[in-house]
């Protein structure tokens, strides 16, 4: 990974505005459906400013949230300061994907979500993420939509920068935050979660109709709810998740057999 660290002011900025948030709650709604009712242990790697790890300690579970920034970790403790009651739920971890030291432990849920994109390649990663995912537990991976590279830019007007990617079938483009970022599909990320025993699920585009706008945007409480309820409809169906900016896999470690 490279250069991230270098953007956390702005990414804690994007994430706390309505853009950033229809994201977020695309992914926690397909998380809480997924994982038991009951606390869970759950690990969170990338956690960032801590927006999902907080969410799902709020819902009852127990979270490891993992980020190699300490910047980024400052701000997820510096919010939790404000919610003493989720204190015993979350313990933060400096560490990247590479530097993972859990052993052989395993979680509940697995969640790495706007990582991948940052790294050459994804399968070392998804390898190391998976390994620590319990049976009957879940791995959600949020990655860029390499299938939807161009459509941001073509939406917003930019043309020349769309039809430039489009034609060029490139696998990387700039990203919300100024980097340039890698794109994976949906099938191959489910191939190698079912490469490590896993059986993926139905997987979902995220922020399909809603991408190109800027952290500017800011509807009343009733049209952001009609937007979240468009894009969670649109989002299981191509052709429209097909283009949406992000794809959401989830895979799940089939129970041990019983004797």
């Amino acid at each position: 990974m490279t250069g991230f660290s270098a953007v956390g002011a702005a990414y804690a900025e994007h994430s706390g505005s309505a853009r950033g948030r229809l994201r977020h709650d695309l992914v926690e709604r397909r998380l809480r459906a997924g994982l038991p009712a009951s606390p869970v242990r759950i690990l969170d790697v990338g956690c960032g400013t801590g927006e999902m790890t907080i969410r799902l300690a709020a819902a009852g579970h127990r979270v490891t949230g993992v980020d190699p920034d300490p910047r980024m970790l400052a701000i997820t403790a510096g919010r939790l300061t404000a919610l003493p009651e989720l204190h015993e739920r979350v313990e933060l971890v400096e560490a990247g994907i590479d530097g993972l030291s859990f052993g052989r432990e395993t979680f509940d849920g697995v969640c790495c979500h706007g990582v991948l994109m940052y790294l050459d390649e994804p399968g070392a990663a998804l390898a190391r993420l998976a390994g620590h995912v319990a049976p009957g537990g879940l791995l959600s991976i949020l990655a860029k939509n390499r299938r939807a590279i161009g459509v941001r830019e073509a939406l917003a007007g930019d043309h020349a920068s769309a039809h430039r990617l489009i034609a060029s079938g490139v696998c990387s483009s700039p990203g919300n935050l100024g980097l340039e970022t890698r794109g994976d599909t949906a099938e191959a990320l489910d191939a190698l979660a079912a490469g490590h025993g896993l059986t993926p699920l139905p997987w979902q585009g995220v922020r399909i109709f809603h991408d190109h706008l800027d952290d500017t945007w800011a509807p009343g409480k009733a049209a952001y709810e009609a937007a979240l309820a468009l894009e969670w409809t649109a989002s299981w169906r191509s052709p429209y998740r097909d283009i949406g900016h992000l794809v959401h896999t989830v895979a799940r470690r089939p129970e041990r057999s019983r004797p």
